[in-house]
């Protein structure tokens, strides 16, 4: 049996104190304690909303365009094992008022089986797909990955038997830390393979993307235009907002998207 309800509970009132715990990840050795006991072998990926991407390259069947959740997908159908939260921690810890606090992270693999029952519940494959095209629908960002500070709380294992599939929003997202993390963890959360977002012309400067948009700060106005920086993680929220439809996200190809599967393969097993 994982964590109790109540340390779950506990853990939404210290919540608001995250922004503490990233800068205690620049002390040198409290940093490396940190990383070790909840960080050690993460990798996890942004995965831009499907109806922000541009195809780099023409397709001529719709079935064969490139897509960042056919990642998810993908592992929905490998894995035996499905498991939806019954709210989302981030967003009940913060009182969210903008997206759904009932869309909670999707987990698979075997290690969900410890999950506490109070906290989710076990659903089908149908069921998670449903799930994760209601986030996106809602405006949600997908991150997915090998994350150990989900095994922590969770209090289950093995680490490479679980996947998460967080469902995230700009306004409160646990990730919303990376700009104060320390760059050794920060860099563990990456922009998906094959993802470019550019600034065109069109950008008239009016700031609508600099307004808490951005998950890691990571556009800012320069000379009345909006301008990137090496932060950003290709989450597409700026292509999302910009009422000019001034900035574009692109994505490669196919082996964009299964780099990312081999990628995230190699660290957890769903099966």
């Amino acid at each position: 049996m994982g964590r109790p309800l109540w340390f779950v509970e506990l853990i939404k009132l210290g919540f608001p104190g995250r922004f503490l715990f990233a800068e205690l990840t620049k002390v040198p050795i409290i940093g490396k304690a940190i990383d070790r006991w909840f960080f050690d072998g993460d990798d996890i990926v942004y995965l831009p909303n499907d109806r922000v991407i541009r195809i780099n390259k023409p397709v001529s069947v719709p079935d064969q365009m490139v897509l960042p959740s056919q990642v998810v997908e993908h592992f929905i159908e490998k894995a035996n094992y499905h498991w939806v939260m019954n709210t989302c921690i981030c967003r009940d810890a913060s009182k969210c008022r903008d997206y759904p606090i009932s869309l909670g992270c999707l987990f698979l693999g075997e290690a969900v089986l410890g999950i506490d029952p109070k906290l989710g519940r076990r659903v089908t494959k149908e069921e998670a797909h449903d799930h994760v095209k209601r986030c996106r629908e809602a405006g949600l960002v997908h991150l997915i990955g090998r994350n150990k500070l989900d095994s922590v709380w969770l209090g289950i294992g093995p680490g490479n038997k679980l996947l998460t599939i967080c469902n995230c929003c700009p306004c409160c997202c646990l990730w919303r830390i990376l700009p104060h993390i320390a760059s050794q963890i920060g860099n563990k959360t990456a922009k998906m393979p094959g993802v470019v977002i550019t600034v065109t012309e069109r950008c008239v400067g009016c700031g609508t993307c600099t307004q808490g948009v951005c998950f890691v700060d990571a556009i800012r106005l320069v000379g009345n235009r909006a301008v990137r920086s090496d932060a950003c993680r290709g989450c597409g929220r700026c292509v999302d907002v910009c009422p000019q439809g001034a900035i574009e996200i692109s994505i490669g190809d196919g082996e964009d998207v299964e780099k990312t599967i081999a990628r995230l393969s190699s660290l957890v097993d769903v099966s």
